[in-house]
């Protein structure tokens, strides 16, 4: 299945944009602002979650509405889910409207839909320049990343993620007030630990999955990250309701929870020089990511439609990387979009993609 008829209405520079004939593997070319992220932000959106710039959805619709007076109704985007067999194909749509502000709103087929149902049509991934110091960055950054790629397998973990959130936002603000009866942390508490075991144990499988199927690869031309989950709390919901219990007098002190998945880190030490991810080369914590992001392509790609967004991923790989990147790409059952400045980095692919050249917030397409 691949998406294809993808439409862009008041959404960053694009104020009105549709590609059509899309392939497996896609090119989008251009210079720098021209655009080209901003399409591969849309479709990042068609995953539950804020997309690939965590951007507020303020700061998505067009920037100059006076110009564009459509844009005043927000944005919107939509695109066409083809299965390929023959099928009936699935349309998918999300966008803001000025009637409810600052609500992102879902299509599936014309029928109003929760962002998290995306999760049931769509497997994506994504890898942008942003995200090349993951493994310098916090615990947090690593367990956002640790839960984006578990919703490409598990299309309920952004739903358990969100109940896990507002059950700790409840038990931090009883903490924060002196005097609560015990009575009043019980039934949040045992909401808290069922969704805080779920999340960990999807995490906790997630990695082992993407472990095993990094196991599967050489160590080159890209680096090999070994994995380890670092759990920040008891595995069991009756575990971790136990400890969460044992430990309110501690958390009334500290001001919060300080025991539950929020605590998980991931680990990540790279192959063959036994050496934490954080202390390796810029090029060596590149090439772990990509190792990453293509195992875990693979692995969403088993189970539901998939989609894998590339940005300016081959700029900085030598010939020898890029090559094994495509072919790579080739292999897998992911339909696959890229983003370049130019497209001689990418003539390996350029007569089997789609290539389009985008230009101030306009799409052409060329092959």
């Amino acid at each position: 299945m691949t998406l294809d008829r993808i439409t862009l209405a008041s959404f960053r520079n694009h104020g009105s944009t549709t590609l059509e004939g899309a392939g497996r593997l896609n090119l989008l070319v251009g210079e720098n602002g021209a655009g080209k992220t901003n399409v591969l932000e849309a479709l990042s959106l068609f995953a539950p979650g804020r997309g690939l710039r965590r951007a507020q959805l303020a700061e998505i619709a067009l920037a100059e509405p006076a110009e564009r007076p459509e844009s005043s109704a927000g944005f919107a985007i939509s695109a066409r889910l083809d299965p390929g067999d023959g099928g009936e194909p699935v349309v998918l749509g999300t966008g803001t409207a000025p009637e409810r502000p600052g609500r992102r709103l879902v299509q599936v087929n014309g029928a109003e839909a929760s962002a998290a149902s995306l999760a049931e049509w769509l497997a994506i991934g994504w890898l942008t320049p942003a995200m090349d110091g993951l493994f310098t960055d916090s615990a947090g950054a690593r367990r956002r990343y640790l839960d984006r790629l578990a919703v490409a397998l598990f299309p309920d973990h952004a739903t358990i993620a969100a109940r896990f959130e507002r059950a700790l936002r409840e038990r931090n603000r009883l903490l924060a007030e002196p005097g609560t009866d015990a009575a009043w942390f019980l039934s949040g508490e045992k909401q808290l630990a069922e969704a805080g075991a779920a999340l960990a144990q999807r995490r906790a499988a997630l990695v082992e999955r993407l472990s095993a199927a990094l196991a599967s690869e050489p160590e080159q031309p890209f680096a090999r990250p070994l994995l380890t989950s670092r759990p920040g709390g008891p595995a069991t919901a009756e575990a971790l309701a136990e400890t969460l219990a044992a430990s309110r007098t501690r958390d009334r002190e500290a001001g919060r929870t300080l025991t539950g998945p929020h605590r998980d880190e991931l680990a990540v030490v790279m192959a063959g020089k036994h050496q934490p991810a954080a202390a390796c080369s810029t090029g060596e914590q590149k090439a772990m990511l990509i190792a990453l992001t293509l195992a875990h392509a693979a692995l969403a790609s088993a189970g539901r439609p998939s989609v894998l967004l590339l940005d300016e991923v081959a700029a900085h790989l030598d010939p020898l990387r890029r090559e094994a990147l495509f072919e790579r790409l080739r292999a897998g059952a992911a339909q696959v979009w890229l983003t370049g400045t130019e497209p001689t980095p990418f003539a390996a692919i350029t007569g089997e993609a789609a290539v389009w050249r985008v230009a101030g917030g306009t799409v052409e397409r060329v092959g």
